[in-house]
């Protein structure tokens, strides 16, 4: 026997098996656009306030981060609502070369306006390649394989977040940050090369539709004002763009349920359907892991060093992905357990922040750093632990000519319960005294409050989880 032949028999469900030469090609394809979606956001977070200090438009800094956001979940719905005539393989060399285009925009800036085109331009680019990493994955593996490319995407986020921040630092000082948007464009632009030779020429199998103009307009409204209402630091601001977010989403909704035109795969806004409800989990779980202000309460409350806080707060994404690969090859049962645990481990080392977080602690004792330093590891182990199947069970739950609506829906859920989540946690932080009465004493009652109540959609997923269907092939309840 080979030793391909070898490897495939001795790990059937292995991770490793997307890297034989049957699935290598589109697994570096599908992993490269991925990467350029996780090492820019990265990179970015780390280059923002050098881009502020050399060409200005400190007004505009919060959008940096909410046009990328929201350009990346309309890139999504894009790969759903495509016109007909062009495939997921052509949709991936337009959104590569999306991707560059707005990198150079971005880099050639001569003022924040034009840096936050760019930003939308590259939004847009890789928002589409993220969500085409679940599109295609029916298409390129086996259906015991799915949840191991989610266990790879999630592995490639780990990663990132060193990565990015690394390559940001290098490009952190006076006009070098121009080279932080050009150092990934090359990358791009080979991906864009060889997507025609790497991915599969695949069926257009969607059901003819109008694209649902009305849901689209009112999801990014609610992205935008819910991202907006994470960077503002006015309270009364913050509950108003929240409050107006959270209308547009029941907006979406209502009209989505009106609207013969549909955004979201059948089922998906009635939770009486298992497909609901796996959207809901996945939208808790990404508004519990918010992470926006652990360096803060790590630098004031226990003395870290800046760059040693930024490290520790990887540990999250390192929880995630090693959780992905403990849990990868689960099925059936286990699989199904793996989400619902997972849930309440998140919920629990959230709660457990409240309380080794919230700790004066300037001397830096270990006593206390290593327990939060624990939780905050626990809490990407938990959502680690049951994503990759979150993900499998979407692609199973949903009819083959839905599937790339359900797959866009992935990233969306995600990218709108990561915004939420960094607003809630700000208004929270906010309202327990982070800035009035500030300092010490407001920090130690922000943090305590912070991860209390951020802990309960941990609970709401954990509640969510258990009605989940324990087989794929379990459609209705």
């Amino acid at each position: 026997m080979s030793n391909i032949g070898q490897t495939a028999a001795i790990l059937p469900s292995s991770l490793f098996r997307l890297f034989l030469p049957e699935h290598l090609p589109a697994t570096l394809m599908l992993a490269g656009g991925v990467t350029l979606y996780a090492v820019e956001s990265y990179i970015m977070a780390t280059i923002a306030p050098s881009i502020v200090r050399n060409i200005g438009g400190l007004a505009l800094f919060s959008w940096v981060t909410s046009l990328f956001v929201a350009a990346a979940v309309l890139g999504s719905i894009f790969v759903a609502m495509r016109p007909r005539g062009i495939g997921l393989r052509s949709v991936y060399v337009i959104a590569a070369l999306v991707f560059g285009v707005g990198s150079l925009i971005a880099a050639a800036a001569p003022s924040m306006p034009v840096v936050l085109i760019g930003r939308a331009v590259q939004g847009l680019g890789t928002g589409a390649l993220a969500a085409l990493g679940y599109a295609f994955i029916r298409f390129v593996y086996p259906e015991p394989l799915w949840p191991k490319a989610s266990t790879l995407y999630a592995a490639i986020w780990g990663v990132s977040t060193v990565i990015g921040p690394t390559l940001g630092g290098f490009f952190s000082t006076g006009h070098a940050w121009r080279y932080a948007f050009i150092v990934l464009v090359p990358l791009g632009l080979l991906m864009a090369v060889l997507a025609p030779r790497l991915l599969p020429d695949v069926e257009d199998d969607r059901e003819q539709a109008k694209t649902p103009v009305a849901q689209t307009g009112l999801l990014l409204a609610a992205v935008l004002m819910v991202s907006a209402a994470g960077a503002v630091e006015a309270t009364a601001t913050k509950v108003a763009l929240i409050a107006a977010s959270v209308v547009a989403v029941a907006g979406m909704i209502v009209t989505e349920g009106r609207s013969p035109n549909h955004l979201l795969p059948s089922g998906a806004i009635n939770l009486s359907q298992p497909i609901s409800r796996v959207y809901l989990a996945m939208l808790a779980m990404t508004v519990l892991v918010s992470d926006v202000f652990i360096p803060y309460f790590l630098q004031t409350l226990h003395g870290v060093p800046a760059i040693v806080s930024g490290y520790l707060v990887a540990l999250v994404a390192l929880g995630w992905t090693f959780a992905a690969f403990l849990s990868g090859s689960w099925a059936g049962g286990r699989a199904y357990w793996a989400i619902v645990i997972g849930a309440l481990i998140e919920a629990a080392a959230t709660a457990c922040l409240a309380v080794f977080l919230a700790k004066e602690n300037p001397e830096g004792h270990m006593l206390l750093i290593v327990p939060a330093a624990i939780g905050m590891f626990m809490m990407g182990f938990g959502i680690g632990l049951g994503w990759a199947h979150l993900v499998a069970m979407v692609l199973r739950l949903v009819a083959d000519n839905e599937k790339d609506k359900a797959s866009a829906a992935i990233p969306t859920m995600s990218s709108l319960g990561g915004a939420f989540g960094a607003a809630f946690a700000g208004l929270i932080a906010n309202g327990a005294g982070l800035v009035h009465p500030g300092g010490i004493s407001g920090a130690l009652s922000a943090a305590h409050w912070l991860y209390l109540l951020m802990a309960l959609p941990g609970v709401l997923a954990v509640g969510v989880s258990l009605t989940l269907p324990r087989r794929a092939s379990d459609r209705t309840q």
